[in-house]
Parts: structure tokens; C-alpha cells; sequence
């Protein structure tokens, strides 16, 4: 080694020595640890007006925010099926302060019926968990003569395509119910879409249709009241709030068709987040406070695991698709 480089190591051992006792050792400044989640406000976005999705929401919303510590702004986004409320969560910074509510519309349907979906339901998102599920009805009113699921089959089957029924619209889940229906059972049915649920009601109680399905808390107050009749309901099992009605599938194997809600976050949200979101939204669902109040709209809890969430969406979107692609069912 040149005498020169010696020199230089020298220098270097006796300037390390001549530190203070333990500064040579020292370890290096601990990094700054990032707070915790969450430090703001969290928007949720419901792609729907007021309604069942939009209530069942803030019930949810509302138990998260006292365990999060942060306040839950439910942000109403209504238009195109869900697609405009959907597509604002798809784009929003995956921090972790924006999530969305999602449905059979806006993350099952929708892909199958409109040509130009502006987002993707399985790239787009991260599920963050099913919240719940409920069955809809099949419904007839007074002056329908069928008594029971099979004298309206026949019914159908005896006079194809002059028999119609009513749904809240073009394209939901009630409307590819019917088809579904219809697919099933051989028959031919014209679909006639109104506004909203109330005008399907009053539509079947004054008898301008004769059929309709439509969601079974809309319709069980006036099947009590002996003014409609429900035929079945659209889940496997009997509904827990009405056991007395048969379900269609008793009649019509492999009938089903339940209106579910969930929750989904921007696709790049970190997991330990969604896994946080997860955590609160299930604790809240089986809370008192929600729970008793699902039971009286006869709505189902179910607080499934993101993964068997992401799984669950994209078996419920092939087959809504493959109903609506046999249905001839576009929106433009």
C-alpha cells in the first residue's frame, strides 16, 4: 500500500477514536412514522337517489364512522343504472377516503347491457365486502285469476305474448328477473318498465298490469292487505319475513334472482385499508343497530371476505350477462 494511502487510513481510525464514547456507534434517526388510519372525513359514494341502497348505506356508514373515528359523507351519484356514482369511485385516489356502495345494477348488470361501460367491474375496484341481499317478488293483482305459480305458468303458456309485467325500469334487476323467468319457463312476456317501485304498486292494485316483479318490501304490505297477491319470491329459501310464500324455484328450478348490495373501494387502495374498511363494515352489519332494522325490511346481512366477495361479483355478472344477451336486453 503507498505510504500516502497509510497516512490517510491513519487519520481516519484516530478521528473515529477521537469521537465522544457511543457517537461512533450511534444508530441512525428513527423514521418518522405515518399516522393512522384515518386522519379525515371519508366519502361514500351511492351511484342511486334515496331508496333502499342509499338507506342501507348510511345505516352502514353511519356504525363504521363511530368505530373509525372519522366522519362517513355519503355522496348521492345517481344516473345510468349506477354507472356515473360507480365510475366517479373507480377514478377517485385509492387513499382510502373514498368507497362506494355497489349492486347487482352497477357491478353484475350493467356490463351485459350497455355496449360502453366506463369502467371495468373486475380491473376498476377492490372489494371490500357483500353487505347484504334480498329477495324480490312475483306479484299479480286482484283480477289475475292465477292462484298460484303453476295456473300462472299455464297461463302464460296458453296465450304467449299477450301477458305482460311491470318493473321499476329498463335494464334492473327485476326486469332481467322476468326474463330469467320467462327464459325458464318457456314462456313469452311483454315487459312494461315504469318510473320507480310506487308506480309498479299502483299499476298492479288499480289492475293496468296483471303481473309484476318488483322488490319484496314494496309489495308485502299490500299482499297483507289483501290487496295484491305474491305468488313467490325469488330467493332458494323462503324469505324470513314472509315464510309463508312459496319461492319461485319450487316451481322453477334453478330460479334465483336477489337484489344484493356491497361495498368496493378505487382498485390501487392499499390492502391493510381495505382490509380496515372491511373489518368496520361487518362489525357494523351484525351490529344492533343495523341488524334489527335489516330484519324489518327483510333484508339479509352477509359480510362476506373480499376475495369470496370478488369471486361471488363476477360469477352473478356472467350469468346476469348470458340472461340479458338471450333477452336481447341493450341500453344505447
Amino acid at each position: 500500500m503507498p505510504s500516502q494511502s497509510r497516512r490517510g487510513l491513519s487519520l481516519a481510525l484516530l478521528s473515529l477514536l477521537a469521537l465522544p464514547a457511543g457517537l461512533a456507534s450511534a444508530p441512525a434517526p428513527a423514521r418518522a412514522q405515518a399516522p393512522a388510519y384515518p386522519t379525515q372525513p371519508i366519502r361514500l359514494i351511492v351511484p342511486f337517489a334515496a331508496g333502499t341502497s342509499d338507506t342501507l348505506a348510511r345505516l352502514v356508514g353511519q356504525e363504521m364512522s363511530k368505530a373509525l373515528g372519522q366522519p362517513i359523507v355519503v355522496e348521492n351519484r345517481p344516473g345510468a343504472g349506477g354507472n356515473i356514482g360507480s365510475e366517479a369511485c373507480a377514478r377517485a385516489t385509492p387513499d382510502g377516503y373514498t368507497f362506494c356502495l355497489g349492486t347487482i345494477s352497477s357491478h353484475a348488470i350493467n356490463p351485459g347491457i350497455y355496449p360502453k361501460m366506463p369502467y371495468d367491474v373486475q380491473k376498476d375496484f377492490a372489494p371490500i365486502t357483500q353487505l347484504a341481499s334480498q329477495p324480490n317478488a312475483l306479484a299479480v293483482s286482484n283480477s289475475n285469476p292465477a292462484r298460484n305459480l303453476q295456473e300462472l305458468i299455464a297461463q302464460l303458456k296458453a296465450k304467449p305474448g299477450e301477458a305482460s309485467y311491470a318493473t321499476s325500469g329498463v335494464g334492473t334487476s327485476i326486469h332481467l328477473a322476468g326474463s330469467l323467468f320467462a327464459q325458464l319457463t318457456g314462456t313469452r312476456i311483454e315487459h312494461v318498465p315504469y318510473r320507480g317501485s310506487g308506480q309498479v304498486t299502483t299499476a298492479l292494485l288499480t289492475g293496468e298490469v296483471p303481473m309484476a316483479f318488483d322488490n319484496l318490501s314494496s309489495v308485502l304490505p299490500f299482499a297483507r292487505e289483501g290487496k295484491l297477491r305474491i305468488l313467490g319470491v325469488t330467493s332458494t329459501e323462503p324469505s324470513a319475513v314472509a315464510p309463508e310464500i312459496p319461492t319461485v324455484a319450487s316451481v322453477v328450478p334453478g330460479f334465483e334472482s336477489l337484489s344484493w348490495h356491497g361495498f368496493f373501494a378505487p382498485a390501487a387502495t392499499p390492502p391493510a385499508i381495505v382490509a380496515r374498511l372491511h373489518k368496520e363494515a361487518v362489525a357494523a352489519l351484525h351490529g344492533p343497530a343495523v341488524s334489527g332494522r335489516l330484519k324489518d325490511l327483510g333484508i339479509t346481512p352477509v359480510g362476506s371476505a373480499p376475495e369470496e366477495f370478488r369471486r361471488f361479483v363476477a360469477a352473478e355478472t356472467a350469468r346476469w350477462g348470458e340472461v340479458a344477451r338471450k333477452a336481447d336486453i341493450r341500453i344505447d
